[in-house]
């Protein structure tokens, strides 16, 4: 019988006496070995022994980007350095990079963790993935890779972009499992279907990871690959690396594995939880993390969790989809956007396919103005555009209360993308 890689809970009671049990070890151990976090917790007052439950968990100070920036090279470390056996690093564009260390057993959990993922995604050790996404100091290719490994299936690393290997590993390789961005899968649906390749390969899935991906897009490139099944990947370099949840086949919510942390959603303004339901940002608490251990860490990711059981019958608790960033938020006439809104929005309108941008300018009158470049769906009849036009219009005041002008392209009129699509163009001074 093959090892299976989820954690065998009786009951939600279990759970969180589980967590209790990695909160008093976390605290513990970051009290104990790292003096960022020894200063922290007493200017807030609090002791490893004043964790007794789960609701002592409030009393815990945040931590931030911007400690683990000011911590460079080694932020939060908590064990001797010749502890640490590798270290990974954010893909900040600005300053310095987020650096977390990993001891060995650190590895073990990330991997541990990745080829749960895969086992919830249905993967077995006949599966055969393709791994398009970055390598190097990056977490994804690693993650991807040995988490494949770790599960026992065979692993084919190509890393990002170069789409004539892809296409000939996808023949060749007969791969059955595809691991890259939205962007990418989109891009890679696209050559397929143009190469007349279908019929020649033998995907069944893809798991989406990095990137957030429209309900558009997603039937888009699953009709054009004729797959079985896609999953979201959710995941951040803080947090191990990508593998932190998977939506299982039922598509009811991401699945966390909150045996390793616990998650908080939180008002990002008022730092207190918000409605059950409701929007907030991800904070989140290690429970087993050795050498970078993060206590309520500010991720700037919204979400929202879903209180609902899933129909699969597993009882680990579950997350919505990424909406977008708290600090990607667009502020518009007054009115709070995030990108997230508008896949939805334009994901519900029948006409329009999958690729679109948000172009932002202020002009000569003093106001800002909102410009949305959009594509119709593959093989429309382009004789209605000023009625789709019109309807994108009133759908985006409909739903966020804002004008907007629309402008509407012909199928494979933006640009394609092998890492994350650029979409918002911010061209106010």
């Amino acid at each position: 019988m093959e090892k299976t890689f989820m954690p065998q809970f009786k009951n939600m009671d279990h759970l969180f006496d589980h967590q209790l049990e990695g909160l008093k070890w976390t605290i513990a151990h970051a009290y104990n070995g790292s003096p960022f976090y020894r200063e922290q917790f007493k200017a807030a007052g609090v002791t490893p022994l004043d964790i007794k439950s789960l609701y002592d968990l409030e009393q815990l100070p945040f931590t931030t980007g911007k400690d683990l920036k000011e911590g460079y090279p080694f932020p939060l470390l908590s064990v001797p350095q010749k502890d640490v056996v590798r270290i990974h690093a954010s893909s900040g564009t600005t300053g310095k990079r987020k650096i977390l260390s990993y001891t060995a057993k650190d590895l073990d959990v990330w991997f541990d963790m990745f080829a749960r993922c895969y086992e919830m995604a249905g993967l077995t050790r006949e599966d055969r993935v393709q791994i398009a996404v970055g390598y190097g100091v990056w977490t994804a290719g690693m993650g991807f890779q040995l988490g494949c490994e770790r599960l026992g299936a065979m692993a084919i690393p190509v890393g990002p972009g170069n789409i004539d290997m892809q296409c000939q590993f996808l023949v060749d390789l007969q791969s059955t499992v595809l691991c890259c961005t939205a962007s990418m899968a989109l891009l890679m649906a696209e050559e397929v279907n143009k190469r007349g390749l279908k019929d020649k390969i033998n995907l069944k899935k893809i798991i989406l990871g990095s990137e957030r991906s429209s309900s558009a897009m997603r039937t888009k490139i699953k009709d054009l690959l004729g797959l079985e099944d896609m999953f979201d990947i959710p995941g951040m370099t803080e947090l191990y690396g990508p593998g932190t949840g998977l939506d299982c086949h039922k598509h009811e919510g991401i699945h966390y594995w909150a045996d390793k942390y616990i998650l908080e959603i939180l008002n990002p303004d008022t730092l207190k939880p918000v409605k059950d339901g409701e929007v907030g940002e991800m904070v989140v608490t290690t429970l087993c993390k050795e050498a970078s251990p993060l206590v309520r860490y500010r991720t700037r990711d919204l979400t929202r969790k879903i209180s609902a059981p899933c129909s699969c019958g597993n009882i680990l608790p579950m997350h919505d989809k990424i909406m977008g960033r708290s600090d990607d938020m667009i502020i518009l006439r007054g009115v709070n956007i995030y990108p997230g809104q508008i896949d939805e929005i334009l994901s519900s309108i029948a006409e329009m396919g999958s690729e679109y941008q948000l172009h932002l300018e202020r002009k000569d009158d003093g106001k800002d103005y909102m410009t949305i470049k959009a594509e119709i769906r593959q093989g429309l009849d382009t004789k209605n555009i000023e009625n789709i036009k019109l309807k994108v219009k009133k759908m985006i005041q409909s739903k966020i209360m804002v004008s907007c002008d629309a402008q509407i392209c012909d199928y494979g009129e933006l640009p394609r993308f092998e890492g994350k699509a650029k979409r918002i163009f911010d061209n106010r001074s």
